[in-house]
């Protein structure tokens, strides 16, 4: 029998920043930003995202939220009100699935962050090279005891704020773990700036060098702009659907971009002073965190304590991040099924983390099982990513755009005579553009590139 049950909201507008903010800063922030920088000429990539941040990364951030909070619903219930058939109600529990796979395999690299948080608090990060930092992480990776065990551990602390609700779980701890997570990053940034050789590491970060960037570094920026948001997994139009009808979307969502933006930057400058001041390679790619960052925190003076604060900061972003992954299937729960928050919370996680198993196997047990030739870890997240999640977006800008209407979306935008674009005609006119033509043709290019079509 369905239970109707009060819907859950944001005590306040700081509170859904925060929690937004959560949301986006996460590994993509702080594990794959960094990196796709180092591999892509540093400013020049940079300058490419923070434009493609303004014409599709914002705009579709603002789209998935008015669809939530116009709705109070889950992305099933929000989809299928404003589509008014069943195709657009498929279309929601399709992006809340998203969530769900995500939200597995994430749990699984997150796990990772916190028993590299343990290691580092237990001294067991002390390598004397380069070639050891690699051996202890092959070493660690290789145990399916210690991938599902911090796997296990790390979606139980998420399922435990998820289980204390909106209000006392996801917006109080984010409300602590943000401003936390943000004093970290500013300790980094202030060591790493102290260090021999930074100014190289900041002249990387922020001197474009238009002459490496290629068409598939072009479309790595398009996409960093688009998952940097936790778009396109029912995130947004969930956390949407928990904002009051007084809020002002445009002023709730700038200070969310704004500081994500800063944050990420900010990361890339604690690595890359860090990198450079021993004369690394900025292009180590994905291995950048577990294997020459450990590496080069023991050659430096208060590694022992940088190391600590460092994975103490990807760890709460991960936090913050995985339970905004999961909140949209706990959502669908609560309003289509009737189910309480707890009882939904702890099912939520049960499913997710059992999801995941395959992926915490996919680098020991499971090594030798591939699909078109990827391991079980790297074919789900190239599925849900690269695939779903892009479509997940065009999905949200083809509802507002076309079938729900641009005028009616824009109308719940104006909630009041002081609202963003209520004396802004010309922001609401670039708004409109970039959803109706420009964010969906961007978004079809990713697909079809990352699908090998184009």
């Amino acid at each position: 029998m369905k239970i109707l049950n009060k819907r859950e909201g944001w005590k306040s507008r700081t509170g859904f920043i925060f929690a937004a903010l959560g949301s986006a800063v996460g590994l993509g922030s702080i594990w794959r930003f960094p990196y796709v920088v180092g591999q892509n000429g540093g400013g020049a990539f940079i300058l490419l995202y923070l434009i493609f941040l303004a014409i599709i990364g914002f705009p579709i951030l603002i789209a998935e939220i008015v669809i939530g909070r116009t709705s109070q619903s889950s992305p099933y219930g929000a989809f299928k009100l404003l589509g008014k058939n069943k195709f657009w109600g498929y279309s929601g529990k399709g992006v809340i699935f998203t969530g769900l796979i995500i939200s597995s395999f994430y749990s699984v690299i997150a796990g990772y962050m916190l028993g590299y948080l343990i290691e580092a608090i237990f001294g067991n990060l002390n390598f004397s090279t380069g070639a050891e930092a690699f051996s202890h992480f092959d070493k660690l990776s290789s145990s399916y005891i210690w991938s599902v065990g911090y796997h296990f551990l790390f979606m139980a602390l998420s399922i435990l704020i998820l289980f204390l609700g909106v209000r006392k779980g996801i917006e109080q701890k984010s409300k602590i773990m943000m401003p936390l997570l943000i004093v970290v990053v500013i300790i980094l940034v202030i060591k790493g700036l102290t260090l021999p050789s930074a100014s190289k590491g900041v002249k990387f970060l922020l001197s474009p060098d238009f002459k490496s960037i290629t068409p598939a570094g072009i479309l790595m920026a398009l996409g960093q702009a688009f998952f940097s948001l936790s778009l396109g997994q029912g995130t947004m139009v969930t956390y949407g659907s928990y904002l009051s009808k007084k809020e002002d979307i445009p002023n709730s969502c700038f200070p969310v971009v704004l500081l994500n933006t800063i944050i990420a930057l900010l990361i890339g400058i604690a690595v890359f002073t860090i990198v450079f001041s021993q004369d690394l390679a900025p292009t180590a790619g994905s291995s950048l965190i577990f294997e020459t960052l450990p590496f080069v925190f023991t050659k430096m003076k208060w590694g022992y304590i940088l190391a600590i604060l460092f994975f103490l900061l990807v760890t709460l972003a991960a936090l913050t991040s995985e339970i905004s992954a999961l909140e949209p299937f706990i959502s669908y729960l609560i309003d289509e099924k009737g189910w309480r928050r707890k009882k939904a919370s702890i099912f939520t996680g049960i499913i997710a983390f059992l999801i995941g198993i395959p992926s915490a196997l996919s680098f020991n047990l499971l090594k030798r099982f591939t699909i078109f030739g990827a391991n079980f870890f790297d074919a789900i997240s190239f599925l849900s990513i690269n695939i779903l999640v892009p479509l997940g977006g065009l999905l949200a800008v083809v509802l507002v755009s076309y079938i729900w209407g641009i005028k009616k979306a824009f109308e719940h935008l104006k909630v009041s005579k002081k609202a963003f674009f209520h004396h802004r005609p010309w922001v609401a006119f670039y708004f409109k553009i970039c959803l109706k033509y420009i964010s969906p043709i961007l978004i079809i290019l990713i697909l079809l590139n990352l699908l090998g079509i184009f």
